[in-house]
């Protein structure tokens, strides 16, 4: 395919990127994924691996929709995916539960929830609040300490990194043309199509969208458009193979399908994804024993820290060019929660040529602007 061949250029080939693009494909477009490669600070590689609902859209309502939308078309978006390409990404929804350690915590979080449900325009959907004998019928498990925890239904996980492989071998049986090492250096709208500048030659596209993860900031303000992050730093601890016994991801902790636990939810304020901090840990260790006494003397095998791809207000952004027609940005922190929508919603909009307004409106990073004149 010459240079000049495609529709769409993809730039960032996570979760994100990869999930568009195989949702262009499908609408028959012309799409070449630009990706720097395994080198790339890859939050893809590093995630927990949550479709979560529960507790999102506090402060914008519209997002609580958008993620329930994308929950509810997870299950069809999997079993395509398993369809083309005979991979398996494990996806489940059981029903997800955030633990509470102390009447405080269980308080604090009914409160949130509250909150949550009570604003204007919110969409309607399950979650309780249930006490330590509820919670104990549903995880046998559980310690003492557990005083309760909010359920939602539409909670669920997957595993993320067959979930990625799965995307990325779909994307090239659909002939989306995947280019390594093609870090974007520069971009430019020239003759009515982009030209794409990286270090292995330049690569010409009729439209391009931005899904590059943290280096959305830089790559933006070359089309027109603009992507306000605070990336933070995240840590995960994994214990070795345990028996079944967590039939319910815990938004701070979840046993895979191969055996595996996976504990986390840190937040700091750092971009070096080397670093380790064990303190963080420690403490992420010491609240899932308190939660599940079980894990007290298994083995820790793993652990890493990875940056995640946060909007400075924590939602995603979609928005389009008005003075570069055809570029569009992608950014969110929910690359897992949110890949059935970018593949079967955002993507065909794309291919549309236009982002759809009733949808995507709340979403535009001109809401920075409205909370900076205020």
């Amino acid at each position: 395919m010459p240079a000049s061949g495609y529709d769409v250029a993809v730039v960032g080939g996570g979760l994100v990127g990869a999930a568009t693009a195989w949702g262009l494909a499908r609408e028959g477009c012309r799409v070449a994924l630009l990706d720097e490669g395994d080198g790339a600070v890859r939050a893809s590689r590093g995630n927990f691996a949550l479709v979560w609902v529960q507790s999102k859209g506090l402060g914008l309502p519209a997002y609580a929709a958008w993620t329930v939308r994308s929950s509810d078309a997870w299950a069809a978006f999997a079993a395509t995916l398993k369809e083309e390409t005979g991979l398996d990404a494990c996806f489940q929804r059981p029903g997800g539960f955030h633990l509470a350690l102390s009447e405080r915590e269980l308080e604090a979080r009914a409160n949130t929830l509250k909150r949550l449900h009570n604003q204007p325009g919110i969409v309607g959907y399950s979650t309780e609040i249930l006490d330590h004998g509820q919670v104990a019928r549903m995880l046998p498990d559980i310690g003492r300490e557990v005083v309760g925890a909010s359920y939602c239904p539409l909670d669920g996980h997957v595993n993320s990194l067959r979930l990625f492989r799965t995307l990325h071998t779909a994307i090239q049986a659909r002939g989306v043309k995947y280019l390594a090492s093609h870090r974007v250096e520069n971009i430019e709208r020239k003759g009515g199509e982009f030209h794409l500048t990286t270090a292995q030659g330049e690569v010409r596209a009729g439209r391009v969208a931005l899904a590059a993860g943290n280096a959305n900031m830089r790559l933006a303000p070359m089309v027109g458009l603009e992507a306000p992050m605070k990336p933070e730093r995240g840590q995960i601890v994994v214990t070795e193979r345990l028996r079944p016994f967590l039939d319910y991801p815990v938004v701070t902790l979840r046993q895979t399908d191969e055996g595996t636990v996976m504990i986390g939810d840190s937040k700091e304020e750092s971009t070096d994804p080397a670093g380790l901090t064990l303190g963080v840990s420690a403490t992420e260790a010491e609240r899932a024993v308190r939660m599940f006494p079980l894990l007290a003397n298994v083995n820790v095998v793993r652990t890493w820290s990875a940056i995640r791809v946060m909007t400075r207000d924590g939602f995603p952004i979609y928005d389009e060019s008005e003075t570069h027609p055809g570029a569009y940005v992608l950014c969110c922190h929910s690359g897992v929660t949110l890949a059935a929508n970018h593949a079967l919603t955002v993507a065909p909009m794309i291919a549309r040529g236009a982002l759809d307004k009733t949808l995507v409106a709340p979403f535009s990073a001109r809401r920075f602007h409205v909370q900076e004149a205020g």
